[in-house]
């Protein structure tokens, strides 16, 4: 299946198959972020789309993945084409994720999430990165929290999961507490079915990365992460919340349920900050 540029997925669609219907990324200005700046965006077309799924012929896959980041951006009526042309020409096909970016869904009503829902797409990934007013201005996200919030919402409500990425260590030294605290306080409010945290990776070509060179903003160590991570966990109120570390840029892998898990978790950080026993950083982003 040909694609258009680098496509990224999130660590729980290893093994889908991925089918690109958008390009790139229509905002596109967040400033630690070099995943598309490639690419310039747009949507492709019915026939494209429906091109590409005609061409495979393989039945391995179980899950498909609906890319880029704002796959969302597609009109409600062509995605449940593209749902019901993907069911019918893969019937293995038992489960479809697709990204989105929280203003993408201003586009969508809860009617039309749910009409999405009931033709099959079963997950929908948001990468929130911070539900702190100050960091999501300092890296140009283009919402403010309650804004994404409202979107957010609009998710669980349509019966679609609700998958959310936070970036650790996103506000640097500066912000770790904001971070810790306004992410907790907005996941509490939202209620994920999954979490994610992934950790800042310092792209070079990017804002962020210059603001970094040039002493603008401080990046945490390792140990700081992790104090970062257990702040935020330690004001978590959830219920079956399937929490995952595990994306390749982090410095310690956690899984478990919140809250049920809290304490166990809460202790694993614990001992790698005590023992400094941290993922080597010639090992991230492998």
């Amino acid at each position: 299946m040909p694609y258009e540029g680098a496509i990224y997925r999130p660590p729980s669609e290893a093994d889908s198959l991925i089918l690109q219907v958008t390009v790139g990324c229509s905002h596109n200005r967040c400033t630690f972020c070099s995943m598309y700046k490639g690419k310039s965006f747009r949507m492709k077309s019915k026939e494209e789309i429906f091109d590409d799924i005609d061409s495979y012929t393989n039945d391995f896959y179980t899950k498909a993945f609906l890319a880029d980041g704002d796959a969302m951006l597609l009109q409600t009526g062509l995605l449940i084409e593209i749902i019901k042309r993907i069911r019918s020409k893969m019937p293995n096909i038992r489960r479809i994720g697709i990204y989105a970016h929280a203003n993408n869904l201003k586009t969508k009503s809860v009617e039309g999430l749910k009409s999405l829902q009931k033709e099959g797409l079963n997950i929908v990934y948001v990468g929130i990165e911070s539900g702190s007013d100050k960091i999501l201005e300092k890296i140009n996200k283009g919402i403010t929290s309650s804004e994404m919030e409202k979107q957010l919402v609009k998710i669980s409500e349509s019966g679609i999961k609700l998958s959310i990425m936070i970036i650790s260590g996103l506000g640097g030294k500066e912000l770790t507490y904001e971070q810790a605290v306004e992410s907790a306080k907005l996941l509490n409010r939202v209620k994920p079915k999954f979490l994610s945290l992934l950790t800042l990776m310092l792209e070079e070509g990017t804002q962020f990365y210059r603001d970094v060179k040039n002493n603008k903003t401080e990046l945490l160590s390792p140990e700081e992460i992790l104090l970062e991570t257990k702040l935020m966990i330690e004001n978590l109120e959830l219920k079956n919340t399937i929490f995952r570390v595990n994306h390749a840029s982090n410095y310690l892998s956690l899984e478990g349920v919140l809250n049920k898990d809290r304490g166990r978790i809460l202790e694993e950080i614990d001992i790698a900050i005590k023992d400094k026993d941290y993922i080597p950083e010639y090992f991230r982003r492998l």
